[in-house]
């Protein structure tokens, strides 16, 4: 039998580079983890509808957290003369405290724009997301989705499922969207994955988006450093 891999996960070290980048010295690996997945589940859920396409986290010896969200919408977060960031701090330091983890001395918020929001899916899911909630029909929502993704230069393939009592039917069904190529088992091939809601009253639809970027011949790390080809 087959199994289903993340295409994150499935090229992690390759092309991908991890999300929370620290060392977990002293014992604290449980502490951090933990605290990495639940501010991380806060930032989401507090920053939902402003196209935010990933949180990033990086710790400089435990003191200094470094939380990085990728959104296409950075005016939106940041606020005006940066009321917003300030506020975003604020609630995080109450999360901290709420979960019962020990404080860094310090925590830095950056907040990075993405250029190009059509190739990414965590903010494309979240674009069908808003049109499911706003009662249009999936297939139009699909179809349109899957046209401006395509309609981007960078990319080469893209598929959209939608899972779950579409439109409101009684029972739930799968319906999918696929234009261009999707070559999920090469490893060198960047392929963006997300997950996402639509919260609905008859219940939630789930939403996956695939979106394929071309090939990648450059490791992460090798990325950072300014050169360095896969063998």
């Amino acid at each position: 039998m087959s199994h289903s891999v993340h295409p994150y996960s499935h090229r992690l070290g390759i092309i991908r580079d991890w999300k929370s980048r620290w060392f977990g010295t002293d014992g604290k690996y449980q502490e951090f983890l933990k605290t990495d997945v639940l501010i991380r589940e806060f930032l989401e859920k507090k920053l939902r509808g402003n196209y935010v396409d990933g949180i990033e986290m990086e710790r400089s010896g435990g003191n200094v957290l470094r939380i990085i969200i990728k959104t296409s919408k950075p005016g939106m977060i940041i606020g005006r003369s940066g009321e917003g960031s300030l506020k975003l701090k604020e609630a995080i330091m109450v999360k901290l405290r709420k979960i019962r983890v020990s404080i860094p001395k310090e925590v830095k918020i950056d907040i990075e724009e993405v250029r190009s929001p059509e190739s990414h899916s965590a903010i494309v899911g979240q674009m069908i997301a808003e049109g499911l909630e706003k009662r249009l029909p999936f297939m139009r929502v699909m179809k349109q989705a899957v046209e401006k993704v395509m309609a981007n230069r960078d990319v080469k393939g893209v598929k959209v499922t939608l899972s779950g009592r579409l439109g409101g039917a009684d029972m739930s069904r799968v319906e999918s969207v696929k234009n261009g190529r999707l070559p999920l088992q090469t490893l060198r091939a960047d392929i963006d994955f997300a997950r996402e809601k639509a919260h609905l009253p008859y219940g939630d639809i789930g939403i996956k988006v695939w979106i394929y970027r071309g090939d990648v011949f450059v490791a992460p790390s090798a990325i950072r450093r300014g050169g360095g080809r896969i063998e």
